[in-house]
């Protein structure tokens, strides 16, 4: 029991500390819509392999994030309809997925796993490969801030990105990652605190998520995905509440 509580929140945390990171630049940026898309084309990838071969293919998972993510980074040019643009790609990826997994005897409960796996019986030897690629994209992150400017910073940032969320959509499913990367950054930039502050929120949530799923006997990727939602909306409610009674009070 212990050993799959342990495994699981490593995972979660481990999934939070380049997902808190690249949430914060995406929640910056205003390109929300860019993480659900490229997941998604990720999980497309995915769909389309076990249609054709029976069996998942980070390759061509790989490809459709990095399709997706170059696409992302086009749409920048039209800057103003970019999100409306990007919410198409997740749209048109969404479908696909559904159409595809339509076709295959198994199609919903692969569909759900594509969504959102449950991640307590992940094996303790998958948490440290996953924690040691993701150091490697953490310093690849850091060299590019460092060293590289311009358009070519830029698709660095959306080809490391590209690759982060094909490898996280692969292990725990589209919605996991969306609300991992995006709840904990909203969080923390509402409450203008640094990124920190995300790891540290992030975590209390996901150990919340992770042992209540556990002990309730409820699916622990839906309910993981739940308390990120649920308190990410709460805490944007009460910060829209608090600007309107200091615009109220600046009036009177």
């Amino acid at each position: 029991m212990t050993d799959v509580l342990l495994n699981a929140l490593l995972l979660s945390f481990v999934l939070l500390g380049i997902h808190a990171y690249l949430g914060m630049e995406v929640v910056r940026r205003g390109i929300i819509f860019t993480d659900i898309a490229i997941a998604q084309a990720s999980a497309v990838g995915l769909a389309l392999s076990l249609f054709l071969f029976d069996r998942p293919s980070y390759p061509l998972s790989l490809l459709c994030s990095l399709l997706t993510g170059v696409l992302v980074l086009l749409s920048q040019r039209l800057r103003d309809y970019a999100e409306a643009f990007i919410g198409l790609l997740y749209a048109l990826g969404f479908s696909l997925v559904v159409l595809v997994l339509s076709k295959s005897p198994h199609g919903m409960e692969e569909f759900l796993k594509l969504s959102a796996k449950d991640i307590l019986f992940v094996p303790r030897e998958e948490v440290i490969k996953t924690g040691i690629l993701y150091a490697v994209f953490g310093l690849f992150l850091y060299l590019r801030e460092r060293f590289l400017k311009g358009f070519w910073s830029e698709l660095a940032f959306f080809v490391l990105f590209s690759l982060t969320i094909t490898s996280s959509v692969s292990l725990v499913g589209v919605l996991i990652v969306f609300s991992i990367l995006v709840a904990p950054a909203l969080v923390s930039l509402l409450l203008k605190k640094e990124l920190l502050f995300a790891w540290v929120y992030g975590a209390v949530i996901n150990t919340a998520g992770i042992v209540l799923s556990f002990y309730l006997d409820l699916p622990t990727g839906f309910s993981l995905v739940f308390l990120q939602a649920l308190f990410g909306i709460l805490v944007f409610i009460s910060a829209l509440f608090l600007k309107g009674f200091k615009n109220h009070h600046k009036l009177r």
